[in-house]
């Protein structure tokens, strides 16, 4: 696997998965760096890659009337995800479901939205022990 990339096994898709992040419960958490919100929970009942954590991008159309704003937010997203989570998350090796967030009301610069992702993911590695 390169070093770098973003594989179909990192995407979070199961839609139970993603119904269970945002139930209020003891086991999900949430963290808000501006202009991105986490929530995010560890899923030991997963089967399938049961050791990498899994993500999801949301931009809210109520934020983002445009959907070319939406699409760009979410590259920018994806792209400071993808160059950070090794840093911070990767070497936990946790059945960790995420979901990102933006909750801005208008376009930012890139350097806003990875300094808001890297305080998320130190934030997650923090709260996270060897084991869910």
């Amino acid at each position: 696997m390169k070093q770098y990339g973003l594989g179909k096994a990192q995407k979070l898709c199961s839609k139970i998965a993603i119904d269970s992040l945002f139930r209020r419960s003891e086991d999900s958490h949430a963290t808000l760096a501006y202009p991105v919100r986490v929530v995010w929970r560890c899923n030991p009942s997963r089967k399938a890659d049961p050791q990498t954590p899994k993500f999801l991008i949301s931009v809210p159309k109520r934020k983002l009337r445009h959907a070319v704003d939406r699409v760009q937010m979410r590259r920018r997203i994806r792209e400071a995800y993808r160059l950070n989570h090794r840093e911070f998350i990767g070497e936990l090796h946790l059945p960790l479901d995420m979901v990102f967030i933006y909750v801005a009301d208008s376009l930012l610069p890139y350097q806003n939205i990875e300094r808001a992702v890297r305080r998320c993911l130190q934030k997650i590695s923090e709260k996270h022990s060897p084991s869910c």
